[in-house]
């Protein structure tokens, strides 16, 4: 499941720097009695984690800069919840100012308005709640459509899943043919063959700290199940049993 572009990360990181020392002068809003966090996750997943690193969401992304990375050292410099809820939702409805005749425009820069109204509060207030926190971990993986749902969803079209992620290649049209193993490497080291049309350097290489060899097998065999049974194992079955990251 490859992904399209790579991309220079100093500037968005500057970027963040930038915002994190305005939201040191002002509070943000406080938004968190109206906020619903497990949607805020939900969007977050659809929305930021195809770019950003983000632990309690299982999002190992590169593109854009970490928000653990950068909002742990603002945590430990005293700025409170609130304020980077502030700081968070400023960034999400006005990134930066973007010069138009940038050669990598396209490819580096945010837009601005990804979310708005309490989309942009729901998300802002999430990554509020999580970003940076000292020891947090990701909750329980669940179900391999859960699985799927928040880690690959967000990049990517399945029809059984109901996601319409356009980042990656369509899975109803790449995964047909493709066994058990093949799907495993493509999840495991995205880099090792690309579908035609997309370059390298979106997609994060999922390792077993973030999909556990068990989980693993049961997100191939829900891809290879999905996408009409393609090319079962020598026992007959899909083969995912076997399977595990096959990178060192």
């Amino acid at each position: 499941m490859p992904g399209l572009v790579s991309v220079a990360r100093g500037k968005a990181a500057a970027a963040i720097s930038l915002a994190l020392a305005a939201g040191a002068l002002a509070s943000g809003c406080d938004t968190q009695e109206e906020a619903d966090l497990e949607r805020g996750k939900d969007l977050f997943a659809n929305g930021c984690a195809t770019c950003h690193a983000l632990t309690e969401a299982r999002a190992g992304a590169t593109i854009g800069p970490s928000l653990d990375s950068s909002f742990a050292q603002a945590r430990a410099n005293g700025m409170d919840q609130d304020t980077i809820e502030g700081v968070v939702e400023a960034q999400i409805d006005n990134p930066r100012d973007v010069d138009e005749t940038d050669p990598d425009y396209d490819q580096l820069y945010m837009p601005a308005d990804i979310f708005t109204g309490s989309d942009a509060q729901d998300v802002a207030t999430y990554v509020a709640s999580v970003a940076g926190v000292e020891g947090i971990e990701p909750p329980p993986l669940g179900d391999a459509e859960n699985i799927f749902t928040q880690s690959c969803g967000g990049c990517h079209t399945l029809g059984e899943a109901g996601t319409q992620g356009t980042q990656g290649p369509n899975l109803d049209e790449v995964l047909p043919g493709q066994d058990a193993e093949m799907i495993a490497e493509s999840i495991c080291n995205p880099e090792a063959e690309l579908s035609s049309g997309f370059d390298g350097g979106i997609m994060p290489v999922f390792d077993e700290n973030q999909i556990p060899p068990e989980d693993l097998a049961g997100l191939v065999d829900y891809l290879v199940e999905s996408t009409g049974g393609s090319a079962p194992g020598a026992s007959g079955g899909s083969g995912s049993e076997q399977v595990g990251c096959p990178i060192e």
